[in-house]
């Protein structure tokens, strides 16, 4: 690709929680400065509280110098917008769950979840913004009345940077975020207005799908303004993902996805058919439970989270017979929102807090290993595993995952990778060609062992048989 030489490049994060900002090396990924500020915490937020952010993350100078900018944001968000670009009300967040009814009655009305899987590449659930919009038609009918667009959380950033000059023409989002919308098809590359009138009931104007170095607009003081993308696929870019990798993400929910070279269909709605921000696809199961199963079992156990690591470490595999489903807050993969949480095999033989501890550990990797088996049945490659989130840094994870997932698992060094895909992505938007290689450092490779076969296939199956029991879901 052309030189970048001396130029620095701007990656925004604006996640649930914060902004965070970096500012790289166009060359190297090099990060020279950074900032952050946090978001109000809810389900449904003002977008102005992002700008605010925004502005206090690059206050003093963070952006001194910077020739290019991309915004990296959470998924499925809706903002609605009216004639004017001023916004109707607060926008709807992924995990704002008022609209799951919504999402039955879509599925239901458009002939069923394969139809979904097929023609858009998602069965909905409420995370999704198809069915926000649909809630807001029947709920709020009036504010859907005074509604011109709806755009993605990073969509109205991205158009509000370019709004404080003269540099904005148009709204504009990318295939990866348009992808989680439930309206935009990965497969198609196009908007799908018959799924849109279900919604809405009247068409929209829609922002404009940039390619995935196409800017977005150039501001009055020469900053080039990329797509941006969604959050997960500013993960991959951070990532460097290359075709057969795969990610978990072990941060308050869990997430798994990969590189593939085709959209996929998969009607039972585990696996999303998502774009990537780089012109391929980013197939991705999320689950509910992760990092938050270990904190949860500490509390129980009464000790911290390195004690928790100590007690699984002295059990054996399989912790005597007990099996954990780890499905403390419901689940969403699999679709169980009114379970709990599981613990069976209990004896006076096992009930030692070793083995309660492996317990849960185990139980949390086995829910993430199912997901990286759903990707798998969907034809799509795992070669290498990248192990991410707050809980990749536990011992016990790490001395597990490798035999759980069944492929060899590098853990990256901690970083905030969606800011850090989005710098990339800028980069390459700065002189209009592929992304630059950026080194990602690894701090530990883990390779699976071969004699733990059995006893992973064991516990495998002793986790498939209790989950079939208790709650009539069959597979591995």
């Amino acid at each position: 690709m052309p030189s970048t030489h001396g130029q620095l490049v701007a990656g925004v994060d604006s996640s649930t929680q914060s902004c965070k900002v970096l500012v790289c090396d166009a060359e190297t990924g090099e990060v020279v400065r950074e900032g952050r500020a946090s978001h109000p915490d809810g389900t449904e937020v003002d977008p102005g509280a992002w700008w605010t952010a925004y502005e206090e993350a690059t206050v003093g100078g963070l952006l001194d110098g910077v020739s290019a900018i991309s915004v990296g944001g959470q998924q499925h968000g809706m903002v609605t917008l009216d004639a004017a670009d001023e916004v109707v009300r607060p926008a709807l967040l992924w995990n704002d769950t008022r609209s799951a009814q919504d999402a039955t009655d879509l599925i239901d009305e458009f002939g069923g979840a394969e139809r979904w899987a097929n023609d858009v590449g998602v069965v909905p659930v409420a995370s999704f913004t198809v069915t926000k919009l649909r809630w807001l038609r029947r709920s709020e009918p009036d504010n859907l009345g005074r509604t011109r667009t709806c755009v993605l959380p990073h969509d109205w950033l991205t158009g509000r940077i370019l709004k404080q000059g003269s540099g904005f023409e148009r709204w504009t989002t990318d295939r990866g975020d348009a992808s989680g919308t439930g309206y935009w098809s990965a497969g198609s590359g196009d908007y799908l207005p018959d799924v849109l009138d279900l919604a809405v009931g009247r068409p929209l104007d829609l922002p404009h799908v940039l390619g995935p170095t196409e800017a977005a607009g150039r501001t009055d003081s020469g900053l080039v303004v990329a797509p941006g993308t969604g959050d997960n696929m500013g993960a991959a870019l951070g990532l460097g993902l290359r075709p057969g990798d795969a990610v978990i993400s072990l941060g308050t929910s869990g997430t798994a996805f990969a590189r593939h070279d085709a959209a996929i269909s998969d009607a039972s709605g585990a696996v999303a058919s998502f774009a990537d921000a780089t012109g391929g696809f980013l197939p991705l199961l999320a689950t509910l439970n992760a990092a938050r199963v270990l904190t949860a079992g500490a509390s129980m156990l009464g000790v911290d989270l390195a004690e928790l690591d100590h007690l699984a470490l002295a059990a054996e595999p399989g912790a005597g017979g007990l099996t954990l489903l780890p499905y403390l807050d419901g689940e969403r993969t699999p679709n169980l929102p009114e379970a709990t949480g599981s613990l069976h095999g209990l004896t006076r033989a096992n009930a030692t807090p070793e083995n309660l501890a492996r317990a849960i550990v185990e139980g949390m990797l086995t829910n993430l290993a199912e997901a990286l088996d759903a990707l798998r049945g969907q034809g799509v490659r795992v070669e290498r595993v990248l192990l991410i989130g707050g809980a990749s840094a536990s011992r016990a994870v790490r001395a597990l995952a490798a035999d759980l997932f069944e492929a060899e698992v590098h853990v990256p060094a901690s970083g905030e990778y969606v800011a850090l895909g989005a710098a990339r992505q800028a980069a390459a938007t700065l002189v209009g060609s592929d992304q630059p290689d950026w080194d990602v450092r690894t701090d530990a490779v883990l390779e699976p062992n071969a004699d733990a076969a059995g006893s992973v296939g064991e516990l495998r199956g002793r986790y498939a048989d209790l989950r079939t029991q208790l709650h009539g879901i069959q597979g591995k």
